[in-house]
């Protein structure tokens, strides 16, 4: 932005000699043109410093969620690489399966040879059981014909045809049971069968079963492994992108900073301006600021006379309180603040609709008693009411509390971007003066008005 001044008319009285008396019109409307246009100046330079501020707020906050995409993306990549490594195990115990059912499946094969040995012997005792029995039954008839002398040879023929009967007997059982369980066994034999010929359709279950299961894990190793690296790509690509982000959140920092310079400039033409003498709209405010801190001083004086110790009006100890948020903090003076202040505070509010805020800060921007409407106690888990209405015992040391509190002209003028929540902001000046107590720096005295 350019300043410009108002051209005045070229006059014979303009173009004659004129003595210091006749200038000072002139001049007082030349400051007072200079005022105005370091008043817009400073407005247009809070604006864009503000939007700057946002971009490089919302850049940085850009590149936290790239980089912690990038980190995601390393973290699916590396269980992208474990899944792979997994399924290369679990391929080789498919296969060390598949090896241990087909040696099964050769062990069972001996099974039922064996089985079907063991039944064709008992076929064969059952056999020579019946021929026994026959041989003894034909015995005990010739016995019994022999008479008395063929009597002792009738019993034994009779025991060896019972015994024999009880072989063929216990010989059919053992037929009958090796035929179930050759039958079984028989079964198991074609789950188990592997033919490394012969189609898959033709292989037993159990061997097609574990080819469906290594079928799978190997559809889940290669998609695995196409995950991977389209992780891999992605990542080279956020990387690019959070480069690009951190390029543009630098070239914002450095704008950011070239913004401060120009906000002081118009800052410095304000004070400039005031400092000459000449009465501007921002004079009222000024001198309201340098007369609320001299009050604030003598209240402070007071106090000490009093018998308030110097050690609790310059207390730094700020101890948080616990579940405040916004987080407040207490220090030994906070009580003192808070009888105090508000008589002068208020009486300033009244000064012109234009006052937004009148407060006295410590030299770290500790304020202890803000106005009336934002010193309301805090409803718990209300972030958003709390923010807006309970700026008391809060410390705000951002670039214009900070310059407020520790400025220790007679006066500080500052135009800065005001944060009323909920993404409204206004452009507001501020005036400050310091609070001096027994000749020690104690802090600022904050008085905030609209343009």
């Amino acid at each position: 932005m350019l300043l410009s001044f108002r051209r005045r008319p070229a006059t014979a009285e303009a173009t004659a000699p004129t003595t210091p008396h006749a200038r000072s019109p002139e001049l007082k409307g030349v400051v007072e043109d200079l005022a105005l246009q370091a008043s817009v100046l400073g407005q247009e330079a809070a604006e864009v410093r503000g939007a700057i501020e946002d971009a490089s707020q919302a850049a940085q906050a850009q590149a936290q969620a790239v980089l912690a995409l990038t980190q995601q993306l390393q973290q699916v990549g590396q269980a992208q690489s474990g899944i792979a490594a997994e399924t290369e195990s679990a391929l080789e115990a498919v296969v060390q399966v598949g090896d241990a059912v087909h040696g099964v499946g050769q062990e069972v094969g001996g099974i039922v040879s064996t089985l079907r040995e063991v039944s064709q012997a008992a076929r064969e005792i059952t056999q020579i059981a019946l021929q026994t029995r026959l041989v003894a039954f034909n015995a005990s008839v010739e016995a019994k014909r022999a008479g008395e002398a063929g009597r002792g040879f009738s019993v034994v023929a009779d025991a060896v045809k019972d015994l024999a009967a009880r072989v063929e007997t216990s010989s059919k059982q053992i037929m009958g049971t090796v035929g179930r369980l050759d039958s079984r066994v028989g079964t198991l034999e074609r789950e188990v069968r592997r033919d490394d010929k012969s189609p898959a359709e033709q292989q037993g279950a159990v061997h097609r079963a574990l080819a469906t299961v290594g079928e799978g894990v190997r559809r889940i190793h290669a998609a695995s492994g196409r995950s991977r690296d389209l992780c891999v790509g992605l990542e080279g690509q956020v990387a690019t992108i959070e480069g690009e982000i951190r390029g543009t959140t630098g070239r914002l920092s450095t704008t950011l900073a070239r913004t401060e310079k120009f906000l002081r400039i118009s800052e410095h033409l304000i004070e400039a301006v005031a400092e000459c003498g000449v009465s501007t709209p921002d004079t009222p405010f000024v001198e309201a600021a340098q007369h609320a801190a001299a009050q604030i001083s003598q209240l402070l004086e007071e106090a000490l006379r009093g018998g308030i110790p110097v050690a609790d009006l310059f207390d730094e100890d700020y101890r948080v309180v616990e579940g405040s948020a916004p987080q407040q903090h207490l220090t030994r003076f906070v009580t003192l603040a808070e009888r105090l202040f508000p008589q002068v505070q208020e009486r300033v509010l009244r000064l012109s609709d234009k006052v937004v805020f009148c407060i006295a800060v410590d030299r770290n921007g500790y304020i202890a008693c803000h106005n009336r409407k934002y010193n309301q106690p805090q409803r718990p888990g209300d972030l958003l009411w709390n923010t807006a209405n309970c700026r008391n015992r809060r410390i705000f040391n951002d670039r214009t509390g900070l310059a407020s509190a520790r400025n220790q002209r007679p006066f500080l003028l500052q135009t800065y971007r005001r944060d009323m929540g909920g993404g409204h902001f206004v452009i507001l000046k501020e005036a400050a003066a310091p609070i001096t107590v027994a000749g020690r720096h104690w802090g600022g005295l904050r008085l905030a008005f609209k343009f």
